[in-house]
């Protein structure tokens, strides 16, 4: 069998069959090089020499033929776990291109890495590459919405185990489904539609529902995949766990869905992809109860060692004899670690819930929830990944200050002893703190470069187009937010934020017929209410943007935003009274509480009041209000634009990226964590 091995970078790379006999694998050729397996790299009969760190880049960058290499990635191929400096991987790969010239293969995808573009030819080139992506595109698409709650079941506990199912999968180094944008399939599921309508809109193959039931002492998850194309259920299982140790339930889950998406024939031979609908996985027996009374019955221990032997074991028997498995937390003493580790989850849960309603005292509850349970277990990251993404949040909505949300985060970051690996979703968090608060650009950068990787997350976009929006590159805005809609269709931010990111860019036409599209797909959101309101108004349909904006400050009375958008509208519709009403109010709250006061420049321009404007972006600059940069693009602040005040804010950002470029922060290299 053939043996290949590489010690180094560079090294030769013999494959022997035999004793005395040594074969060199097939070369790769590609925009007129050849590259042996040895190292060699020629042009026609030429030889090209390459030192092993660019012979390494040459390599990965052959591996990954038409995708994108992060910084991250050749840092790590290239120097280990070694120190280099910021400009290292840039400069190898500059070096690189020299070598290649005139060939121009080797194209840098801005903030974001390298890629070889050019047709690679040779046996079985770049094959692990190339089925690699196979094997992605051959997964299925796989929806999960919130598991329904029957009497008795507390009210988070569906959403949150679902949404830990969800992450659980998603960040899976073997993913073994594609998971849809948890943010559309609940919004769906808001909507009433069921598990089959769900994928149907969605496109999805697959969908796992799922319903909580309470007995006396445990909780039953009972959850079925239904194959969409068909509609049918193709499997069923249930899990019982004891009141007091929910904690169980979402690892259990996975064990289990790994086991089933592994376990049965491939997706091609399922029929998924269309080839053989008549075939399913097979579904509970249908002679299992499991429903009966399971207080008295007996409680199944199903760790992984267990479920592996179990696998084992069920995979002597027909597919059509598989039973479903009751799951239950193992029944011996546990240590007071356990117990501590089992609340501190089970906190984090309910606190997930609560901070993602987008309700003023709900989020409080959800940050007190967070807190405790990292008191309870400081190794819970996902805790301290969800506390730092409501610190921004609460910023954004104006519900907690700026330097209170900054400190709390950096605290948070701190206790994670490696953010790289360990919370890279914390990354543009913390650039975002850099940037809004210290307004320090080149830092900022750093952490956005680090965590540019990150696959598609409603929060890492949202800090990401906020970035983007405030530094004025609406270009790359728009981008973002068409980009994650591809992958997120029915998430109501995404949309609106799109709307709002054409809005700051001057494009008029685009911003209304975007809002248009979300007042249809999206009535009654928040953000709908927020940005359409501001859209219609300042575009001539003052009536439309008073109807839109004036629900939302009854419903969410603590969201200044969208009162002040209220009163915008009111100004436009020449309701001048009635808008001062509003500011007024405002202005009495902010002595009680922070108010977010970036959105009541607006208010003011419209009322004639410019001196009252600048005012108002003098306490948002002080503040250091994340809405702060991008109201300085608002069109409806166009009045402002001559006056002295206004331009030395504007300076603010210009001195900022002028700074940035002079320390060489905007080169895709690599960065250390400050």
């Amino acid at each position: 069998m053939d043996r290949t091995h590489q010690p180094s970078p560079g090294s030769p790379d013999p494959t022997t069959d035999g004793p005395g006999a040594t074969r060199r694998d097939p070369a790769l050729s590609f925009a007129g090089f050849r590259l042996e397996a040895d190292g060699s790299l020629f042009r026609g009969k030429s030889l090209v020499h390459l030192p092993p760190r660019e012979l390494a880049a040459l390599r990965l960058l052959l591996a990954n033929i038409g995708q994108i290499v992060s910084p991250l990635q050749l840092k790590r191929a290239l120097w280990g776990d070694v120190h280099v400096t910021a400009d290292s991987v840039p400069k190898c790969l500059s070096s690189l291109r020299a070598r290649l010239l005139p060939e121009d293969c080797i194209q840098t995808v801005y903030k974001r890495g390298y890629r070889l573009v050019a047709e690679v030819r040779g046996p079985n080139a770049v094959s692990d590459a190339v089925n690699a992506a196979a094997s992605a595109a051959a997964l299925p698409r796989l929806a999960i919405p919130p598991f329904y709650t029957e009497a008795g079941v507390p009210e988070h506990l569906g959403t949150a185990l679902a949404e830990e199912i969800v992450t659980r999968l998603s960040n899976a180094q073997k993913p073994i489904a594609a998971i849809l944008a948890r943010d559309s399939v609940f919004t769906l599921a808001r909507r009433g539609l069921a598990a089959q309508q769900i994928g149907e809109t969605l496109h999805a193959d697959l969908v796992l529902a799922g319903t909580l039931r309470a007995y006396t002492s445990h909780f039953q998850l009972r959850v079925e995949m239904i194959r969409v194309a068909e509609g049918i259920q193709i499997w069923v299982e249930d899990l019982l766990v004891e009141r007091g140790k929910v904690a169980g339930l979402d690892s259990d889950l996975a064990i289990r869905l790994d086991f089933r998406l592994k376990s049965w024939p491939t997706v091609q031979q399922q029929g998924i992809t269309g080839n053989s609908p008549q075939t399913a996985f097979p579904a509970a027996s249908p002679t299992a109860n499991p429903t009966a009374n399971p207080d008295n019955a007996p409680a199944v221990n199903l760790t992984p060692a267990s479920v592996a032997l179990l696998d084992s074991k069920s995979g002597a028997r027909s597919h059509s004899e598989a039973f479903s498995i009751a799951a239950a937390a193992e029944p011996a003493p546990e240590r007071a670690d356990d117990s501590r580790r089992r609340e501190a989850y089970e906190t984090f849960l309910r606190g997930h819930h609560e901070w993602q309603t987008d309700e003023r005292h709900r989020m409080q509850d959800g940050l007190q929830l967070l807190t405790r349970a990292i008191e309870l277990d400081p190794s819970l990251i996902a805790a301290k990944v969800d506390l730092a993404h409501l610190c921004v949040t609460q910023a954004i909505y104006g519900f907690m200050p700026p330097a209170q949300a900054a400190n709390l985060l950096r605290d948070t970051a701190e206790t994670v002893p490696d953010l790289l690996q360990q919370a890279p979703a914390i990354l543009p968090d913390l650039g975002w703190v850099y940037f809004h608060f210290d307004r320090d650009l080149s830092t900022a950068l750093r952490y956005l470069d680090l965590s540019s990787h990150l696959p598609h997350d409603l929060w890492v976009t949202r800090t990401r187009a906020m970035f983007a929006l405030s530094r004025h590159r609406f270009p790359e805005a728009i981008d973002l937010h068409r980009a994650a809609i591809h992958l997120d269709p029915f998430s109501p931010w995404l949309h609106n934020r799109l709307a709002w990111a054409l809005h700051l860019s001057g494009n008029a036409a685009e911003s209304i017929e975007q809002i248009e599209q979300c007042i249809r797909l999206f009535p009654g959101h928040e953000s709908t209410a927020l940005y359409g309101g501001l859209i219609l108004a300042f575009n001539g349909q003052a009536a439309r943007g008073i109807k839109l904006a004036q629900e939302p400050p009854q419903l969410q009375p603590y969201f200044d935003a969208t009162s002040a958008v209220h009163a915008y509208a009111l100004a436009c519709a020449g309701r001048s009274g009635q808008a001062l009403v509003i500011l007024e109010r405002l202005q009495w709250l902010s002595q009680e509480r922070f108010l977010l006061n970036s959105f009541t420049p607006a208010v003011h321009v419209a009322l004639g009041n410019f001196d009252a404007a600048l005012a108002e972006l003098t306490a948002a600059n002080e503040s250091r209000c994340p809405w702060f940069f991008q109201m300085l693009a608002d069109p409806r602040l166009k009045p402002l634009h001559a006056s002295p005040e206004f331009k030395q804010f504007q300076s603010i950002l210009i001195r900022m990226e002028e700074s940035a470029e002079e320390a060489g922060s905007q080169d895709p290299g690599i960065f250390s964590l400050p």
